[in-house]
């Protein structure tokens, strides 16, 4: 009975080693968030300034007498 709860113990007491495709998918993970991230801001930072442009436009336009 004393080996018995000896092995139980060993075999649960040590952390699980990561697998290659858990690594994989990890890493996968990583690199799609921090694309993603990047690409978000560039959206933002695109419609800000085309906000930024039309809403100039806008002022410099409504003088200009086109229909």
């Amino acid at each position: 009975m004393t080996k018995l709860q000896e092995l139980a113990e060993v075999t649960t007491s040590g952390a699980r080693k990561e697998t290659a495709l858990e690594k994989t998918t990890r890493i996968v993970r990583v690199i799609k968030n921090d694309e993603a991230e990047a690409r978000h801001a560039k959206t933002a930072r695109l419609r800000k300034a085309r906000f930024d442009s039309q809403k100039s436009g806008a002022t410099s336009d409504s003088g200009s007498g086109k229909n």
